[in-house]
Order: structure tokens, then sequence, then C-alpha cells
């Protein structure tokens, strides 16, 4: 069995980390660069950059975050948002970048998916997707715009679309449970992974490490995204493997 990976997620505006709470009452929590590395020390598998702003100006420096975080990481470094071309995709990757994800320009034109697949590998490939709980049923939609403008794709189908058009990995973030620490959405987790056969990474709700070794096990995600619980020290990456391990979970060892 592989791995199981514990991601850790940094939003990125103006040069410096926030979180907030369904996309929005944002706060400063960090620099980058610092946070990046210090995650790193402590275990993590990969680190993802999410810009949530993607203007000009902001993806400027957003590329020099990522540059000089990358001269220092050693593991894998996805970065994400305002990235609409296999061309954007091309600079991610020349600044530093492993993986890039790509959400918005992705349900505007999925052709984006298998240019940026063809040029430069499916494993380079990260299809973010936001989704949202509509009704009682197990139906999620997708939103686009950092989680503000509702599409009329339904999460599970978008999912496969994605894969078929070349993305080699899904980032699914819960709108509902993102910011609010009471758990992964296990429900449309275990849906886009029986769905899809590339890895997913479940993203939104994480409250503590039992919550991550939840989805992972419960949800049967491939790797569990982590952010505001580390960032105000509720628990560490460190102890978030050691749980894993005690319950058989496979996970790469922590130096």
């Amino acid at each position: 069995m592989l791995a199981r990976r514990v991601v850790v997620c940094l939003d990125v505006q103006g040069g410096r980390v926030v979180k907030g709470e369904q996309f929005v009452q944002l706060r400063d929590v960090g620099d980058p660069v610092e946070l990046a590395t210090r995650y790193e020390r402590e275990g993590a598998d990969e680190i993802v950059f999410l810009d949530i702003l993607a203007t000009a100006d902001d993806q400027e420096t957003m590329l020099d975050v990522a540059r000089r975080t990358a001269e220092r990481l050693f593991i894998p470094l996805t970065l994400g948002g305002g990235i609409r071309s296999a061309d954007d995709v091309a600079l991610a990757l020349r600044f530093g970048a492993d993986k890039v994800s790509i959400n918005s320009a992705a349900v505007s034109r999925p052709a984006v998916l298998a240019e940026s697949a063809a040029r430069f590998g499916s494993q380079c490939v990260v299809a973010s997707i936001d989704a949202k709980r509509e009704g009682e049923a197990e139906r999620w939609r997708v939103y686009t715009r950092g989680g503000r403008t509702r599409t009329e794709l339904d999460a599970v189908e978008w999912a496969r679309t994605c894969v078929a058009h070349g993305a080699g990995e899904i980032l699914l973030t819960s709108i509902d449970r993102d910011g609010t620490r009471t758990g992964y959405d296990l429900e449309l987790t275990r849906a886009v992974v029986a769905a899809v056969d590339v890895p997913v990474v479940a993203s939104g709700g994480a409250g503590s490490a039992a919550d991550v070794q939840e989805v992972l096990d419960d949800g049967h995600a491939d790797a569990a995204l982590v952010a505001g619980i580390l960032h105000d020290e509720q628990t560490t990456v460190r102890a978030i493997k050691q749980l894993l391990a005690s319950t058989g979970l496979p996970v790469r060892a922590v130096s």
C-alpha cells in the first residue's frame, strides 16, 4: 500500500500566508517561506501554495515566493491560483513548482488540462475542485473564483472529466467544511475517490489529528490537506503522523 500523505496548504495573499473560514474572514498567519520550511522539518510530505487573489501583481509576488521556497525545500511544491494556460504552468514549473493546481480556468476551458498534461505530464497537473453540498442528497456543486461563483457542474462528474482531460491528481475542497475544524466531508471524499483512478487530496475541515486519520481511513483519500490547526499550533505534522502510524496507516517516517 502506498504511503498516505500529509499535505500542508498555505493560502497566500500579497506575499503573506492567510487563513479564513469558508474562504472569507482572512487573517495573517505568517511568512510563506518560513512556514513552508518549518512544516517540512516537522515531516510534511508536500507543500501547496494557493494564490487566493490571483491578480497580475500578486502573481509576480507569488512566483517570487515560490522561487525562494523551492530553493530551500526538498519535498514537492504545488502552486495554484491564477493558472490559465499551459504557458502559465510552464512559468510556475520554471520558478520551482513540482506540480500546478488549476481550478477556474479548467472549468472555463477543460482543454487547459489536456494541453498542460501533454507538455509536462499528468503528474504535474492537479485539478483543484471546490465543492459545496446542495440539498439533502449526496450531491455537490462545483464553485469557482475562490468559492464565490456557482457553476452547473456536479463535483463527482467534474472530477471524472478532469481526469479524462489529463489531470493526474484531484485536490478536493469542501467549501462547507473549510476552516470550520469539524472534520472533512467524508461522503464527498468517498464519492470522488470511487469515481476516479488518480490520487485524491481531501481538503477542508481538519480540526485534529483524528480528523486526518478519519479521512485517510474511512474517506479513503490518498492524502489530507491541513492548514489552520498547524498555523495555530493546535497540533503538528509530527503528531499527526504519529497517530496515523499508530493506527496502521502507512506514512513516510519523520526524521
